[in-house]
């Protein structure tokens, strides 16, 4: 059994990347008025940019906590992803989190911003964000991280969290060793996020390591009770997130299915370990879909 405590099983949404940044403010400021906790971007080559975003989002809404899923360690100098970060958790205290990952190894070749030190980057990255966020000053000499003497002059009274979106065994040690908490990737069933629990609790039993680490599962959503139209929405995405995680697309996990179904499935994740699941819609009437999963949840049926 993992060593990462779950006080409370929480739920997010993803403003997907594929949806128009006008319609940002208006789907966030709708699910601010429903028993959703997190409110998740994506920062993606070419899409929109996460801070401008996160930032829309917090000034438009009054209790959703935002998370960044994730921002690509290449393209984020710690010092300046700091000065961001700290900005938005002073402005809205404890509504503020940002994943820190490896970045798609294509897109940051596509921007010159590859690099062959993945590991070592991006743990120096988390690391120094960590520290600048603390305090500071920081100065690190790393194998891909060069700061001398940096420090925030208006750091946040309560540091956000800082996640590793990460996938792979040593990855997720790396997270456990020295971020608040790990995103697992869509397509991550309960047996693959109690596998990656089992690395994380190894970079957890690191001298050092951060007290407290909240899990976080992003995973696909196609509620609907007509089967052809979750094949429809979901086939072509789940054949993509396969081929990216070197699986068969039957080894995908989906939630999809009627809403009561979905609950069911989002409980698996909870009691696989995660403490947060976030989850990400597909095809017609997302936000339908997801007031219907939070209504099945609340059920007395589904709880019992």
């Amino acid at each position: 059994m993992s060593s990462i405590p779950r006080p409370e099983c929480r739920i997010g949404v993803m403003f997907d990347c594929d949806r128009e940044p006008e319609e940002l403010v208006g789907f966030a400021q709708a699910l601010d008025v429903l028993r959703v906790d997190d409110f998740w971007l994506v920062e993606d080559l070419g899409w929109g940019g996460a801070i401008a975003s996160a930032a829309a989002v917090l000034a438009s809404t009054q209790r959703l906590r935002v998370g960044i899923g994730i921002v690509p360690a290449p393209l984020r100098n710690p010092a300046l992803l700091a000065m961001e970060a700290a900005t938005l958790a002073r402005l809205y205290p404890g509504r503020f989190v940002t994943g820190i990952g490896h970045g798609v190894s294509e897109w940051m070749a596509q921007v010159g911003a590859s690099t062959p030190q993945k590991l070592a980057l991006l743990e120096e990255t988390i690391r120094a964000v960590r520290s600048l966020l603390r305090g500071g000053p920081v100065t690190l000499d790393g194998r891909a991280v060069h700061l001398r003497d940096v420090q925030l002059w208006h750091p946040p009274a309560e540091p956000p969290a800082i996640l590793a979106g990460v996938v792979r065994p040593r990855s997720l040690e790396l997270s456990g060793r020295v971020a608040d908490g790990t995103i697992v990737a869509e397509g991550h069933g309960p047996r693959e996020v109690a596998a990656a629990l089992a690395h994380i609790d190894k970079g957890r039993a690191a001298p050092g390591a951060p007290a407290r680490h909240e899990l976080t599962v992003f995973t696909y959503l196609c509620a609907d009770d007509d089967a052809a139209r979750v094949r429809a929405a979901t086939d072509r995405i789940v054949a993509t997130q396969a081929a990216w995680l070197g699986v068969e697309p039957a080894d995908v996990f989906v939630i999809a299915g009627p809403a009561a179904t979905a609950a069911k499935a989002v409980r698996t994740l909870w009691d696989a370990g995660a403490q947060t699941v976030v989850l990400r819609p597909l095809g017609d009437d997302r936000l339908g879909q997801v007031r219907a999963v939070l209504a099945a949840l609340d059920s007395p049926a589904e709880g019992a």
